[in-house]
């Protein structure tokens, strides 16, 4: 089927395919309504880990019934002490993305964000550009070699602007040496989303 051209996300997505499989760990800093957590569930299979962040039980919630839905059943942790064992199937944390590098055991290949708010939740509460830094900080340092971290930025939103400025920032800012970056852009769309990723790369290179 053919792909909306201006479709973002879908390309976030198509970036990380290219990426991961069978087995793999994959974090998804947002979960919100749950796609990008069942698309990487589906990335990593039986054998595979993805560990799911929000701190709105309304998000958490339905991301489980997605999942359930789509024919995983994750683990819900309210109350979660880290780290998190490296285990097969999906974990949904009630805790901060700021809070990545506590849960995690093991180096993922894959993280996703999309930043902003919950769609059809409440518009005030948003990603706020303090934590989402500290949760990138920690995503880039303890991503593999090999991984990418891709992040679709929205700006159409009180606040969506100056976060996204600090997060093109971040990605600017990353060592040339250790990372490739790529921004895309739907340049004749004001107030488009668009999509930040960064590679980490193998030592050798």
């Amino acid at each position: 089927m053919k792909r909306a051209l201006t479709r973002i996300v879908s390309w976030g997505h198509e970036l990380i395919s290219d990426i991961i499989g069978p087995g793999d760990l994959a974090i998804d800093l947002t979960a919100g309504n749950g796609y990008d957590t069942l698309f990487l569930a589906r990335q990593v299979g039986e054998t595979g880990q993805v560990v799911a962040f929000d701190v709105q039980s309304a998000a958490l919630e339905t991301s489980r019934s997605r999942l359930q839905e789509a024919g995983f059943f994750p683990r819900l942790h309210r109350c979660a002490e880290p780290p998190l064992p490296r285990q097969s199937g999906v974990d949904l944390i009630a805790a901060g993305h700021e809070h990545l590098e506590a849960y995690l055991s093991d180096s993922p290949r894959a993280i996703i964000a999309n930043l902003g708010y919950l769609p059809g939740g409440d518009t005030r509460l948003i990603t706020r550009t303090e934590s989402t830094l500290l949760a990138l900080e920690q995503a880039s340092r303890l991503l593999a070699a090999g991984g990418r971290l891709v992040v679709v930025v929205y700006v159409g939103h009180p606040g969506g602007a100056d976060e996204g400025d600090a997060v093109s920032g971040f990605f600017a800012g990353l060592d040339e040496n250790r990372f490739q970056t790529l921004q895309m852009t739907v340049i004749n769309l004001a107030q488009a989303p668009y999509l930040l990723v960064a590679e980490k790369k193998y030592s050798n290179i």
